[in-house]
């Protein structure tokens, strides 16, 4: 019985297991938002949240435990410098889990488990053609053809 053994195993050893909490809390301090199963994310969520707590404090203990388990510097400085500074005033739920629905190859539960302040990034406006780009794409008929080859 599993009285009082708290965690998910996520079908993984130990070792496995605590490499993919470190990876998938250091791609959401990078990108703000992740694409994951509803295990992982409900796994990954206290993570995150205590690393978010450690950029809070913000003292060097704080900047080496947040170091010993994310294992990337520049994933560190991005938390201490940039994340954490988002939710100074914040007391703590500094992420949330959007349900998206059934995977389509093994109909798993997908979620997006992102920070609180997340605004998806809005789409690239067209840029507008120049006319020098316009004179390029215009090939002449039979230039692309190899020669001897007809069509």
């Amino acid at each position: 019985m599993r009285h009082h053994k708290a965690g998910k195993k996520l079908g993984r050893d130990s070792a496995h297991r605590k490499a993919l909490y470190s990876n998938l809390t250091g791609s959401l301090i990078e990108h703000g938002r992740i694409k994951t199963t509803v295990a992982k994310a409900k796994a990954v969520k206290p993570v995150a949240e205590r690393m978010i707590t450690l950029g809070r404090r913000g003292d060097l203990a704080a900047r080496r435990q947040a170091l010993a388990f994310l294992r990337s510097n520049e994933i560190v400085h991005l938390l201490f410098a940039e994340v954490a500074q988002r939710f100074i005033d914040r007391p703590g739920g500094y992420t949330r889990i959007v349900k998206l629905g059934p995977r389509y190859g093994d109909s798993a539960e997908m979620v997006y488990l992102e920070f609180v302040d997340y605004v998806p990034p809005a789409p690239a406006a067209p840029r507008p053609r120049r006319e020098e780009e316009d004179v390029e794409a215009e090939v002449p008929a039979g230039a692309g053809a190899a020669p001897g080859v007809t069509g």
